[in-house]
């Protein structure tokens, strides 16, 4: 896996089992959870699309971020699969770097969806009489434009620097390439890799959390004080709050395996922590809000009956 020069051109990911002819079987039903994502997110998308009274701000934004979750699905699964059918899990570099390239922007396009849409409630709930104003068409796709824009370039910034190392191992730990794995795989110093996630981590990360604890801690002032008609609207955060909690659950546990060292647990429990993230999320998402908002079920219900919107 290593060139004269000593500098590893194919990675070995470490996580896979030998299932022996049960690897079909696995890849059966990978294969159905993944058609189930795809379905799921793109009736919903296509609801949100085909149904002009779900063309208000807080409807596109869970179209654009149900959008990315196709983008990490995609980024995951195929490659999945493919590991799943061979006898030794190997993986170029570049194909390593280009998987991370596709995960890490799903990651962060989902937490940036998040807070947008958090500040869309606060909004709608706290500020009533000035939301038409703030959340224009201009501003709500200004707003779409930036939840991908930004992670897709501070992303490229983190896989360049990854890919400019020389990998002295070749050995990942997991089902997938990850870029902390690369990192620690360097021969060199990896100081500029470390400084640059340090600072993201903290300026934009941070800064994003920050927002939605902001906004969701005015929303609840709200709810407190007892009105009625904000109540009602209140109700609206809800599948917001159960994803956020759940791909907040997932970051977590990505940490878990990521940074400490579990190699004592079985091996079906890292297998868990490290698919937790990128496959509940896209599975649990378009459900969730399928069936909590009224108008997107009504909607899905007019798209699958073939009856359109009036």
């Amino acid at each position: 896996m290593a060139p004269a020069n000593g500098s590893v051109t194919h990675l070995l990911l470490g996580q896979y089992l030998d299932l022996g002819v049960l690897r079909y079987a696995v890849f059966s039903v990978v294969l159905a959870c993944y058609l189930l994502i795809v379905g799921a997110n793109m009736a919903v998308i296509m609801a949100i699309v085909a149904d002009r009274r779900l063309h208000a701000p807080m409807y596109v934004l869970l179209a654009s971020l149900l959008l990315n979750e196709l983008n990490g699905s995609a980024g995951l699964y195929p490659f999945f699969l493919l590991q799943l059918l061979r006898d030794v899990h190997v993986v170029s570099a570049p194909a390593c770097s280009l998987q991370v390239f596709c995960l890490y922007v799903y990651v962060n396009v989902q937490f940036y969806s998040l807070a947008a849409m958090s500040y869309d409630r606060y909004l709608a709930i706290c500020c009533p009489l000035r939301y038409s104003g703030r959340m224009t068409p201009r501003a709500v796709a200004l707003i779409v434009a930036l939840c991908w824009l930004l992670p897709v370039a501070a992303i490229v910034t983190m896989t360049t620097l990854s890919a400019t190392l020389t990998y002295c191992g070749a050995l990942i730990d997991r089902l997938y390439c990850d870029n902390y794995s690369l990192v620690k795989l360097a021969c060199g110093s990896t100081l500029v890799n470390n400084v640059y996630g340090l600072v993201y981590t903290f300026v934009v990360l941070l800064g994003l959390t920050l927002v939605i604890i902001t906004c969701y801690a005015r929303i609840l002032r709200v709810v407190f004080s007892g009105l009625k008609q904000r109540r009602k609207a209140v109700s609206t955060c809800t599948p917001h709050l159960i994803s956020l909690f759940n791909f907040c659950l997932g970051c977590f546990l990505e940490i878990i395996q990521s940074r400490l060292d579990i190699s004592g647990a079985p091996v079906w429990v890292r297998m868990v922590l490290s698919l937790y993230v990128i496959t509940f999320q896209p599975f649990f998402n378009p459900l969730l809000y399928g069936l909590s908002l009224g108008h997107v079920r009504a909607a899905c219900r007019r798209l699958l009956g073939g009856r359109s919107a009036p």
